[in-house]
């Protein structure tokens, strides 16, 4: 069933899997305003029966990053150009970034797991939007880069908190000041892919990755993702209480126990 279609993303449900897929192959799903507002409003669609979101691209490439017609000053029809926002206040500058990054945060909920299924290009934007996930699931032609620098710009839509606790500050930052290439063996190595597969076996290999993810109680694995996601900030101590609370609460339910 699709909820959703619109602006270069398209969005199907079914049952407890949606899928959320960049519909603009001929530009090798360029970013534009539009799309972040249509990724955005994707994921407050999603229906609660959902437990795993996979996002993917049509085509060769996951996704070329941002379109470059937004530096041209036309920009994007019924849209400001990027240039014109520099002009603006800093307020409206900041608050419209804010807008922009709401694309790429939802993906973490801890009541979905997110998985990118990624094939060819993930530039820039497009690194990001697998960062943005969970999980990531990668072609072996993929070519992940970061490329904002060489633009004179820096990584603004939400990627560099989860590419520097993935592979550590130093990699992150030869990563993004070099604007290099990262291939599939070097992206399995370091973290950035949970698996590496032929580009043929991409949407088998994930379709068995959401089959695995989809086989434990939900509310085992909400609880369980919260706990390692706030175990990146927490001190040791405090970690061993919120596992303890996370714990009664799932023993209580398991006893019939629970609100």
């Amino acid at each position: 069933m699709a909820l959703l279609d619109k602006d270069g993303v398209r969005l199907t449900v079914d049952d407890t899997v949606a899928t959320v897929t960049l519909t603009n192959p001929a530009k090798r799903n360029a970013q534009s305003p539009a799309l972040w507002r249509a990724l955005t409003e994707a994921g407050r669609s999603l229906p609660g029966t959902v437990r795993v979101v996979v996002l993917r691209g049509e085509g060769q490439s996951f996704s070329a990053g941002l379109d470059r017609q937004a530096f041209t000053p036309e920009g994007f029809e019924g849209e400001p150009s990027f240039l014109d926002l520099a002009r603006g206040s800093e307020e409206l500058l900041d608050s419209t970034i804010a807008e922009y990054q709401e694309a790429f945060t939802w993906w973490r909920r801890n009541d979905i797991i997110s998985v990118a299924a990624v094939q060819g290009h993930a530039i820039g934007a497009g690194f990001q939007l697998a960062l943005a996930c969970d999980l990531r699931v990668v072609a072996d032609d993929v070519q992940f880069a970061m490329r904002e620098t060489g633009l004179g710009l820096v990584p603004d839509l939400g990627g560099t908190q989860p590419l520097t606790s993935t592979v550590g500050y130093a990699r992150a930052l030869e990563i993004c000041a070099t604007g290099r290439f990262v291939h599939a063996e070097e992206a399995e190595r370091i973290g950035l892919a949970n698996l590496v597969v032929p580009a043929g076996e991409l949407d088998a290999a994930v379709q068995d990755l959401t089959t695995a993810l989809l086989a434990p109680p939900r509310d085992a694995v909400t609880e369980t993702k919260a706990l390692l996601r706030g175990a990146v900030s927490r001190p040791y101590e405090d970690q061993r209480v919120a596992e303890r609370a996370a714990q009664a609460r799932r023993l209580r339910d398991l006893a019939g126990l629970s609100d």
